[in-house]
């Protein structure tokens, strides 16, 4: 008997346990990671801390979406998804999720960065969205290898796009970055629409460049396993857009010369925002 009931707790274990597994060295429960990955952040096209509470869920409600709860957030931080810059979330809260604290952000903190529910819904603040089942413009990536395209791409992108997209791979790895076509309205100082690139979490340090124009970018290779990329539109001209590709590579080492198909990694294209 005590043999019955010790082979039905393993059975049950082993059910309860099939979802779960280890992804790019994150152990994760498989419907909670898709969940997570619903979760973004959204700025105002007049910059950073625009947005009231009312403005904040309006954004969040254009893109069929609503306002990110306090568990969703966490579950997307879980892996990997790391912003610091304060934005609403439901109930009136401010916050933002952290996985690395510094200087300027976390004070000394990681997790959800909470202000607590706020008095006044006139504060201006960035906001966090959550719509599991939109084709996001931007979003966390923890793949070991990955396509990236701005939204609409072959055709040309649409006017006021803002995209984040965060990349994290495995501990002690880098991350190299690859430029397969590259078209974005051109301007002197890149000041109407760019990509930007950061060797960091966010978009707060490690700028690495911002670009626009029609040619290619040099590849770029991050200091450690994370990085970020930000596309911006303005409200007038557009153009092709631009077609990347990344891949986790050992420290010091450089990817092979020969393109990837695009058949063998998993595309991203957006269509919307």
């Amino acid at each position: 008997m005590l043999a019955f009931h010790l082979i039905c707790a393993i059975f049950l274990l082993l059910e309860e346990t099939r979802a779960w597994g280890y992804k790019d060295g994150i152990l994760h429960n498989s419907i909670w990671l898709e969940q997570a990955a619903g979760v973004y952040h959204r700025e105002s096209r007049k910059g950073r801390y625009q947005l009231t509470y009312k403005e904040a869920k309006a954004v969040c409600k254009y893109e069929g979406g609503k306002l990110a709860s306090h568990a969703q957030l966490e579950a997307a931080r879980k892996i990997g998804f790391h912003v610091c810059a304060a934005g609403w979330f439901d109930k009136g809260r401010v916050g933002y999720p952290i996985v690395k604290s510094g200087s300027n952000c976390g004070f000394g903190r990681v997790g959800i960065i909470d202000y607590g529910y706020r008095l006044n819904k006139s504060e201006r603040w960035d906001v966090y969205c959550y719509n599991p089942t939109a084709k996001q413009c931007g979003g966390v990536l923890t793949d070991q290898r990955r396509v990236i395209q701005s939204p609409g791409y072959p055709d040309e992108y649409e006017d006021k796009q803002i995209c984040y997209w965060h990349i994290r791979v495995r501990y002690g790895q880098q991350i190299h970055l690859r430029f397969l076509d590259f078209d974005v309205e051109d301007d002197p100082g890149c000041l109407a629409d760019f990509l930007e690139v950061f060797d960091s979490y966010d978009d707060i340090s490690g700028f690495s460049g911002r670009f626009c124009g029609d040619e290619l970018p040099e590849d770029f290779i991050s200091t450690g396993n994370v990085m970020t990329l930000k596309f911006l539109s303005d409200s007038s001209v557009s153009a092709g857009g631009f077609k990347l590709e990344y891949v986790a590579v050992a420290p010091a080492s450089t990817m092979s010369n020969t393109t990837i198909a695009t058949n063998e990694s998993t595309v991203l294209s957006f269509d919307q925002r």
